[in-house]
C-alpha cells in the first residue's frame, strides 16, 4: 500500500530514493538495514498485540534493536481485538529512560493501553524529547492519545483509528483516512489492516535517519546509508 501523504519535499525526495528499485547498485529487491537503531516500543495492558509484534519483527528483522517500555516492570498483555492476548515482559520503565537513548519511538493501538499512557507525564516527556530531536515517531490506531496529551499534534497531518479522529482534530491536527500519513519526522495509520504501509512507511523513515547520520563519514555508502541488498 503507498505512503499516501508527505509534507516535507525534502523528506519527500529521500523517500523517492529509498523505494525498492531505486538504488541500481542493489537490484529490484532493496532491504533496509538498520542495524544499530533502538526503538523504544511504548504500550501498557490492553495494547492491540499485532500492532506490536509485527512492526516489531520486521524491525529486529532489519537489524534494530528494540525495547518494551512501559508504566511498570510487570509484564504487559496484549489483545486481539477483544479478546486477551498475550503477556509480555517489560523491558524498562517510562521513569527510567530518556529520550537520548533511543532513535525511534513505536506507538502501538489498544484503547486500553493508550488511555492509560496518555495520562502518564513520563510517557509524555519521553515522546516529546523524542520529537523534539527529529527522531522518527511512528503511532497506529489509538496511539495518537498518547501524542495530543504532550501537545505534541497540533499542525500535524496524521491518522488514526476513526473514534481518535476529533480528539487529534480539537488538539490542532489535521486527520486523514489513509493508510500511511507521512508529516516529517512522524508516520501514522489506521488499523491493523494498514500494518503493511505502516512498517514499510517507518522503516523508510529510519532509513533516512541512518544515512543522515554516517553522511560525510567513512561509512556513507549504500549499504552502510540506510539500504543494500
Amino acid at each position: 500500500m503507498p505512503i499516501t501523504d508527505v509534507t516535507s519535499q525534502q523528506t519527500q525526495q529521500q523517500l523517492r530514493q529509498l523505494q525498492p528499485g531505486a538504488n541500481t547498485t542493489t537490484g529490484p529487491q532493496t532491504e533496509f538495514m538498520l542495524a544499530g537503531l533502538r526503538i523504544a516500543i511504548l504500550a501498557a495492558d490492553g495494547f492491540e498485540q499485532v500492532e506490536l509484534t509485527e512492526p516489531k519483527k520486521a524491525l529486529e528483522e532489519s537489524g534494530a534493536v528494540t525495547r518494551l517500555i512501559s508504566i511498570g516492570k510487570a509484564p504487559i498483555r496484549g489483545m486481539h481485538h477483544d479478546q486477551p492476548g498475550d503477556m509480555f515482559d517489560v523491558d524498562a520503565t517510562f521513569e527510567t529512560v530518556h529520550a537520548d537513548e533511543f532513535d525511534a519511538v513505536l506507538l502501538p493501538g489498544g484503547e486500553a493501553s493508550s488511555k492509560l499512557l496518555a495520562q502518564q507525564p513520563a510517557a509524555q516527556k519521553l515522546v516529546q524529547g523524542i520529537d523534539k530531536e527529529g527522531k522518527p515517531l511512528a503511532v497506529i490506531c489509538h496511539g495518537p492519545l498518547l501524542l495530543v496529551t504532550s501537545g505534541l499534534v497540533k499542525g500535524k497531518k496524521m491518522s488514526s483509528a476513526p473514534d481518535v479522529r476529533s480528539a487529534i482534530e480539537n488538539a490542532g491536527g489535521h486527520w486523514q483516512d489513509a493508510a500511511a500519513v507521512v508529516d516529517g519526522n512522524w508516520v501514522s495509520s489506521r488499523t491493523p489492516a494498514d500494518i503493511p504501509a505502516f512498517i514499510e512507511a517507518f522503516k523508510k523513515l529510519l532509513a533516512i535517519r541512518t544515512r543522515e547520520s554516517v553522511k560525510g563519514t567513512p561509512d556513507d555508502m549504500v549499504a552502510a546509508a540506510g539500504t543494500g541488498g
